[in-house]
């Protein structure tokens, strides 16, 4: 038979729980980080989405005698092609602006309001041509301030 030498090899269980602390240390750093760079990509297709439109209502803007699309024709007159006048027509010289309402990157919806009450999708101001994230906790990020 052959006998344990004295000098037995391994972790004493000090040693273990002082290397699972370690471990619990680096993870409580890494998971928050994480947790934002998941929501940075909704960010950035959030400011490329507004990006877009509000570009395309800069150039209604221009086609149409310096009015923005009212909000109840809003779909119509930013989907199909116009007159100059803002009706939608076949045979008009103006758009289409976009190919679709674009959805909200942050919650999916494409449903467009005239007030900023964080039901989600979109707020549209015809007046002013403003149009925003409907949500009031979302920083616009073309202007670092609260979207409202």
């Amino acid at each position: 038979m052959h006998c344990l030498s004295a000098g037995k090899k391994g972790f004493t269980f000090v040693e273990i729980i002082i290397a699972v602390i370690i471990l619990a240390a680096l993870a409580a750093l890494v998971v928050p980080q994480l947790g934002r760079a998941s929501a940075e990509p909704d960010l950035a297709a959030l400011a490329a989405t507004l990006q877009t439109v509000r570009t395309q209502l800069q150039y209604y803007k221009l086609q149409h005698n310096d009015t923005f699309p009212n909000l109840a024709d809003w779909k119509q007159q930013m989907l199909t092609k116009t007159k100059p006048n803002g009706s939608c027509s076949a045979r008009g010289t103006c758009g289409p602006y976009l190919l679709q309402v674009p959805a909200n990157p942050l919650d999916g919806s494409r449903d467009i309001s005239p007030l900023q009450d964080g039901s989600g999708g979109w707020m549209y101001d015809e007046k002013t041509g403003q149009f925003r994230s409907n949500d009031p906790s979302v920083i616009d990020p073309d202007s670092q301030t609260k979207d409202l």
